[in-house]
């Protein structure tokens, strides 16, 4: 499966409004890693991140794991909202 697809299906059974989700694949100055945007809306932002992190944490793991399986690259993935 296809990280941002993957982070997106992800993110969007997280969040009360999926329409306002957005999963963005950006070039990275290493050849080596993949940067992942994701964009949602502020009031949002608990239920992505989680207490102390650690639904973000795990979403990142989940996407590292399969990157690893798939293209064997790194994956930063960096979460923002609008």
């Amino acid at each position: 499966m296809e990280l941002v697809k993957l982070t997106e299906t992800i993110i969007k059974e997280l969040v009360n409004d999926d329409d306002e989700v957005t999963v963005k694949e950006f070039p990275s100055e290493n050849e080596d890693e993949i940067v992942l945007q994701v964009m949602v809306p502020e009031k949002e932002m608990g239920r992505v991140i989680g207490r102390e992190g650690r639904t973000a944490k795990a979403i990142r793991t989940i996407v590292q794991a399969s990157s690893y399986i798939n293209d064997n690259k790194r994956v930063n993935i960096n979460i923002d909202s609008y």
